[in-house]
């Protein structure tokens, strides 16, 4: 989404950059795991693929993505690259026709330990694309993904839908007054800066 295309978010712990081509490489790499595959609910594409893909999500005026990247790694090891930084992604999807203001959120973690950390940098954008007018998020989990449902919990999502089929329960946050006034707390510590200084990203 051109949106957040110059958006950086920077945490204490974790930091979240726009899905470039830069990273698609170790995004394919992650990607080849079944078991990511299961908890993602993806299928298996080819390098040339998740190119395109990550073209398609970068114009794209239904979706927004962040790279998460190790914030120590990235600050303090001279020469890191961002993709050698990468432990997971967040993305946010505004795809219900019938409720605009409604957005799925998704956010996978590839990195170990990096689940935790992600908490005040998941909620910004919940907190920051208020502004798309969306006053509720929902997060689609597998039954047996028992970390990601606390994660979302911890972020005062309720469990209001339980899909026998697709194995997955439906988490939701209404962004009341009280809510948006929480989340603003949670993240109170995180930096809104621009994405390197607005340049092209690289091809």
């Amino acid at each position: 989404m051109r949106l957040n295309q110059n958006t950086l978010l920077l945490g204490k712990k974790v930091v979240l950059v726009p899905y470039t081509s830069e990273h698609v490489p170790r995004y394919h790499e992650w990607m080849k795991s079944e078991e990511l595959q299961r908890l993602t609910a993806s299928e298996p594409l080819t390098l040339e693929q998740e190119y395109a893909m990550q073209r398609s999500w970068r114009e794209d005026a239904d979706k927004c993505t962040f790279i998460v990247l190790d914030a120590e790694k990235w600050q303090t090891q001279s020469g890191a690259t961002e993709e050698s930084c990468m432990v997971g992604d967040v993305n946010l999807f505004l795809t219900d026709l019938e409720d605009p203001t409604v957005g799925e959120i998704e956010v996978m973690i590839a990195g170990v330990g990096a689940g935790a950390s992600l908490l005040a940098p998941v909620s910004s954008p919940l907190r920051g694309v208020t502004t798309l007018g969306l006053t509720k998020f929902e997060a689609k989990i597998g039954q047996g993904n028992e970390p990601s449902i606390r994660m979302f919990q911890k972020l005062h999502f309720e469990q209001v839908a339980t899909s026998s089929v697709f194995q997955e329960v439906t988490l939701r946050l209404t962004v009341s007054e009280s809510e948006h006034q929480w989340l603003l707390e949670q993240t109170s510590h995180v930096e809104e800066k621009p994405y390197r200084d607005g340049s092209a990203e690289p091809c």
